[in-house]
Formats: structure tokens, sequence, C-alpha cells
């Protein structure tokens, strides 16, 4: 946790995106490094997170961080959360919560909202069209014998 914490204070003095940062943690060695860049790069899907996850993969050649443990300054809010579910590492261990990062104007509490409302309530319109011909690849995946699944 503590490089992690180091990394968050370098990404604020460089400037490069919001005070957060992860770590990927194996066999007791980082495998993978990230910080917040979504201000550095336009992208608001770079959390620290999202990237350490991301490079961890890339240097295991998996999809999945199994025996892995992801040590992040913050409480990974719902996007996060969900890359690290789909990731599936041992552990996630965090600093700060998503308390904290509120006071200082990270405030996720609107997409913990926004994820309980029924799709007609939420804020952004989400309108389903065209399913039965999206269902076409669906049908394809299932009949596809060396499928990966995941």
């Amino acid at each position: 946790m503590q490089k992690a914490i180091e990394l968050s204070r370098q990404n604020v003095r460089e400037g490069r995106g919001g005070p957060f940062a992860a770590v990927v943690v194996r066999d007791n060695a980082i495998i993978a490094r990230g910080t917040n860049l979504v201000t550095s790069t336009n992208d608001p899907t770079a959390h620290a997170e999202v990237v350490a996850i991301r490079e961890a993969c890339r240097v295991l050649g998996s999809f999945q961080l199994t025996d892995c443990d992801i040590f992040t300054t913050c409480e990974p809010c719902p996007m996060c959360m969900g890359a690290i579910y789909w990731a599936r590492p041992r552990t996630v261990y965090y600093a700060n919560t998503r308390d904290d990062a509120a006071a200082i104007g990270f405030d996720d509490e609107f997409l913990y909202t926004e994820l309980a409302a029924p799709l007609p309530q939420r804020r952004i319109p989400m309108i389903q069209v065209m399913r039965q011909e999206a269902l076409e690849a669906f049908r394809e995946w299932e009949r596809k014998e060396d499928r990966i699944p995941y």
C-alpha cells in the first residue's frame, strides 16, 4: 500500500490526474502499477485500478488476475469494481473511503443512485433497439465450439 500511496502523491505533483493509484501484487512482488490518468489522457475510464488491471493482464498474458492482490489508495468506484470483479483478483486492499473521496470533489454517490434506479428513471436515457438482430451474435457465440468462456 505504501507504494500505491507514493504513486498517488506523485500523480498529484505531476498533474497527470486525480490523487489515486493502485498496484497489483503477485507472489509478494508488484507486477503492475496504475495512476489516475483521466485528465491527462482524456479517458474517463483511466482510473488507477483500471490502468493497473490492464497492465497486470498484459504482463501475465491473461484476462484474469488469479492469485493477485490489488492495493488501491481509495475504495473503488462502481466502474472499477466492475473491472475488479471481471479480473477476479484474490483480494482488494484500499486506504481512503468513498466518503473521503467525496469530501475532495470525487463523489460517486450519483453512480450508486443511478445504478439502483430503474432504466426509465436514469438521467441518461437507456433505450433498447434492434434486440432480435443483436441476438444473432449471442447465438453464434453459443454455437462456437472453440469459445473461451470468461
